[in-house]
């Protein structure tokens, strides 16, 4: 592909996070949306819109806010996998995999989003490399927040976990 026909504005990204905790922990935690903000500093404001939908706030280092809403595309416990989709400032979706690893947990986190927001798409090119590293430490920080987070949780019994009331991922 030529530097010509490369949609810049278009990111993939991929994370692995290994975690000292029972993957249904694990599950609830990150099923439960609402929460992020008391463990994800970046994650500033989460506001329900219904059952199965959410609008939220990101801000990382980058000085300037993503607002997207957020839907659930897939909550199953069984797999342990949660999906979401977004609108807003990023188009696409996002999901998170949790599989047992060791005597712990791997959430592996994938994510394919669409920059809608008109600055991101002005800097697009020469902004890439920055926003790229805006969201590792974005990530690094969310990994850091989750396992302080589960560190306060009671142990929980192994297994699938059960939906928390209202979960969407955010």
């Amino acid at each position: 592909m030529t530097l010509e026909g490369m949609d810049w504005c278009h990111y993939r990204f991929r994370s692995r996070w290994d975690l000292d905790a029972q993957p249904a922990a694990v599950f609830a935690v990150l099923a439960d949306g609402a929460d992020y903000p008391g463990w994800w500093p970046q994650v500033r404001e989460v506001r329900r819109i219904d059952e199965r939908s959410g609008a939220a706030r990101f801000r990382s280092l980058v000085p300037y806010d993503l607002w997207v809403i957020v839907s659930e595309a897939r909550q199953d416990p069984a797999d342990n996998v949660l999906e979401i989709g977004f609108s807003g400032d990023l188009e696409g979706w996002a999901r998170w995999t949790v599989l047992p690893h060791g005597n712990g947990t791997r959430a592996l986190f994938e994510q394919e989003v669409v920059a809608r927001k008109p600055l991101l798409r002005r800097l697009a090119l020469p902004g890439r490399p920055v926003f790229r590293a805006n969201h590792a430490l974005m990530m690094r920080s969310g990994l850091r927040g989750l396992r302080a987070h589960l560190a306060t949780k009671p142990a929980r019994p192994s297994g699938p976990a059960s939906p928390p009331y209202g979960g969407n991922a955010v």
